[in-house]
């Protein structure tokens, strides 16, 4: 199996990669794990241009010899190629699974929407360096190799799920890029934000027209938290209850997803 490594955000050093190299071939040897030069790239924020990064997405994606893309890191970007990628994605690219998440969900999401390949929320080629042995990586490289249902978020229940970071969940409302997710159960995380910027944001979930339908709402991590001056006072539980309650959709508790070290895989759709 050939998987590609591209970099739609920010990049990664190579130590990083030969890191991840070294984990892949201890665990799957029969894997080949190919990091595009892309991902070593640094232009202010991202990894490389726009056009860079563009382009050497859409070289994977519709190369047929990969069978898979596993997105680098996160950070921010992807959703500024969105408009030029799209429409030149072929039939190689309707084949592939789509794995990554955080800034990767605008990517996901857009993916999902045009019924394109097969988008999976999961841990990111970076993780390689998050010191927990290699176990984060291993999750979603079997799930790439071999769909291996022990590394599943173990609430999924059968029907369909999506799974999204907060932030870009409501950045991608009222464009072409979200997806439909009518019968779905949608499952949130976040990091790095105060309690009343997440309260925000599930304001904007509960009374987005574009989620009318969900057949339920879950909550992953909310990690990294910035403090409140004064202290919010509100728990996430009584905070996403009570906005599930405005949009009239179950809250069907908490889900092993988000950014930290047991962040476990959601593919879209039914797993």
């Amino acid at each position: 199996m050939k998987i590609g490594v591209v970099a739609p955000a920010r990049g990664i050093d190579e130590a990083l990669a030969a890191r991840a190299l070294g984990l892949a071939a201890v665990a799957m040897p029969e894997v080949d794990l190919v990091f595009h030069p892309q991902c070593f790239l640094s232009e202010g924020h991202f990894a490389g241009s726009d056009a860079v990064r563009a382009a050497a997405f859409l070289e994977v994606a519709n190369d047929p010899a990969f069978d898979a893309i596993w997105f680098a890191r996160g950070g921010y970007g992807s959703n500024r190629i969105l408009h030029s990628v799209m429409p030149q994605l072929g039939a190689a690219a309707r084949r592939k699974t789509y794995l990554g998440f955080s800034d990767m969900g605008f990517l996901l999401g857009a993916l999902y929407a045009a019924k394109v390949g097969h988008p999976v929320h999961g841990p990111m080629a970076s993780v390689a360096g998050s010191g927990d042995g290699g176990a984060a990586f291993a999750r979603s490289l079997l799930w790439l190799t071999k769909k291996d249902r022990s590394v599943l978020d173990p609430g999924l229940d059968g029907r369909s799920a999506a799974a999204f970071n907060l932030a870009i969940l409501t950045a991608l409302i009222g464009t072409p890029w979200l997806p439909d997710l009518t019968d779905h159960v949608l499952i949130v995380e976040e990091v790095s934000e105060p309690l009343y910027r997440v309260d925000r944001m599930l304001f904007t979930m509960a009374h987005a027209t574009q989620l009318k339908g969900l057949a339920g709402v879950r909550l992953g991590q909310v990690s990294e938290v910035v403090n409140n001056d004064p202290p919010w006072g509100e728990s996430l539980e009584t905070m996403i209850a009570r906005w599930c309650g405005e949009m009239r959709v179950p809250y069907l508790g908490r889900a092993e997803i988000g950014h930290v070290r047991s962040n476990r895989v959601v593919p879209f759709g039914v797993a």
